[in-house]
């Protein structure tokens, strides 16, 4: 079947893999709104915002609210509640064919719209750095993604969002390691703990990396080294993943599992989605050669 004249392909492997990359994300995110937190008091504790309805319409004074220990369990019992919303969206990104998609596209529809709340109020946490909603992208699109997939099974719209998504997650990461944006903490005290370096060779490898980042991004739109990119950009995805477990290898194995796990989970899809779009150069590359090779044989 023709890849370069808007053809389709009904590839189980690119369906597998993304669906994988899919349910890492919902599974990791489940987990952690499970048992830790989400960043809804960002939001629901803002005074500026909310101050004039909780004191207008709800009748009670701001101190009373944030220290009430009632508005504590209900943001609880929300995070809770956007957990299930996840628990469910994993389950239908793992069950979901063509036959039953009319049904479980809602389920992750659902987990999709919370993923992005989630990196719009990550955002307003970060005094709204742009940066740090779009190293989101690939997490609250590749649900969406996977649903034109398997509507479509189109490769050339999967192709396209996939390097559109890898650009903007890869190019906000880096950004952030250069320090256009200040450096996060987390970013340094990893890069110390596994690389055994001081802060200043810290920063130095975060600044190399934040450039590659943003090469990385350009690289991808680039037919001729587009797949040398996304090897380095596979690499480099399962490392950043890897790192939030093994930068804390000295506590017990029990509280790393729980502490720190989730975070590598709903990363891997850094890795998993430019080896997705590899094996897409790949396939439309070998339709262009193989009719080629036969031609020059006869």
């Amino acid at each position: 079947m023709d890849l370069t004249h808007g053809g389709t392909i009904k590839n189980a492997r690119f369906a597998f893999l993304l669906k994988l990359s899919v349910a890492f994300i919902f599974l990791g995110r489940a987990y952690q709104y499970f048992f830790w937190d989400a960043p809804f008091r960002t939001f629901l504790w803002d005074e500026d915002l909310l101050s004039p309805f909780i004191e207008n319409f709800v009748g009670i004074s701001w101190h009373e609210y944030v220290t009430h220990p009632d508005t504590d369990k209900w943001i609880e019992a929300v995070t809770r509640i956007n957990g299930g919303v996840y628990l469910l969206a994993l389950l239908a990104t793992i069950y979901i064919n063509p036959n039953n998609y009319r049904i479980l596209k809602y389920f992750i529809y659902l987990g999709s719209f919370f993923l992005l709340l989630m990196a719009f109020l990550e955002m307003k946490d970060s005094f709204y750095h742009s940066a740090q909603f779009f190293e989101y992208s690939l997490q609250f699109a590749s649900p969406v993604l996977l649903l034109h997939y398997i509507r479509t099974t189109n490769v050339q719209s999967l192709e396209r969002g996939l390097k559109i998504l890898i650009a903007l997650t890869f190019s906000a990461h880096g950004l952030y390691a250069l320090g256009y944006y200040p450096v996060p903490g987390h970013f340094i005290d990893m890069t110390i703990s596994c690389l055994k370096v001081n802060e200043a060779t810290a920063r130095y490898f975060l600044y190399g990396a934040g450039i590659l980042d943003l090469l990385l991004s350009v690289f991808l739109f680039i037919p001729k080294i587009s797949r040398y990119a996304l090897l380095y950009a596979a690499f480099w995805g399962l490392l950043t993943a890897l790192a939030r477990v093994f930068a804390h290898t000295e506590m017990e194995l029990i509280p790393l599992f729980h502490q720190y796990f989730y975070q590598m989970l709903y990363r891997l899809p850094h890795a998993l989605s430019p080896v997705i779009l590899y094996l897409i150069l790949r396939e439309k590359d070998l339709k262009l050669i193989n009719p080629l090779k036969i031609k020059s044989i006869t």
